[in-house]
């Protein structure tokens, strides 16, 4: 499968925020967004889904132009910087109710176990994102979105989820950005910046130090 998102452009008010952007993803494949703080990243993420509205888009999925909102297509699973799961939600159920194995999740993150019949509000914020990043990952969608998978994991549980993106993506597309940007270059397959409202495809990772978004001596 392979999605294209083209010609977007997006205005708040009278200020431009993203403008002939341009991204392809597809099935086998894990497609990096990176760019400074405000450019626009999660704007792109939540055009794509279908929750943001611009001023114009076009999106495609093998080649044909999907003309709803991709979310009500049954393609697609998104995770927000926000928390989406409700508080008062025990955590067996989360799992039952997105239809993901629990005895799967806690054969790979065994120290969840007792937590099986806590509501979710009780955990930490960085076991709450790890949580809901491993069920979006696991959910029945063939395309996932993921905005800032990795704010607030411990080192340990960011390397198990990079391990898990790199096995579902033989499976599925995966779009991801994250402001920890050395783990989207480490698990991207293709990188796509955002700079002046538009989007660069990275060819080389040296290229990201050309257009100023990495330090001479961030890629060291």
């Amino acid at each position: 499968m392979i999605i294209e998102i083209d010609n977007v452009e997006l205005y708040f008010k009278e200020k431009c925020i993203l403008n002939g952007i341009y991204l392809k993803a597809e099935t086998g494949k894990t497609t990096g967004i990176l760019g400074s703080n405000g450019c626009g990243k999660s704007c792109l993420l939540n055009i794509l889904f279908g929750n943001l509205k611009p001023k114009y888009k076009l999106v495609r999925v093998n080649n044909k132009p999907i003309l709803k909102p991709l979310f009500q297509t049954k393609l697609v699973a998104y995770l927000p910087q926000y928390n989406f799961i409700p508080n008062t939600v025990k955590l067996k159920s989360a799992f039952k109710l997105f239809k993901v194995s629990w005895y799967d999740f806690i054969n790979t993150f065994e120290t969840f176990r007792i937590y099986k019949n806590s509501k979710i509000n009780k955990l930490s914020g960085g076991e709450r994102r790890l949580i809901e990043t491993y069920i979006i990952l696991k959910s029945d969608r063939k395309i996932v979105l993921l905005d800032e998978p990795f704010s607030h994991l411990a080192p340990l549980h960011i390397e198990k989820i990079k391990m898990l993106i790199s096995e579902m993506k033989q499976h599925k597309i995966i779009i991801i950005t994250d402001h920890m940007y050395r783990h989207i270059i480490d698990i991207s397959d293709d990188i796509y910046l955002i700079k002046n409202r538009s989007t660069k495809l990275i060819n080389n990772i040296n290229e990201l130090k050309d257009h100023k978004y990495l330090s001479t001596h961030s890629l060291d």
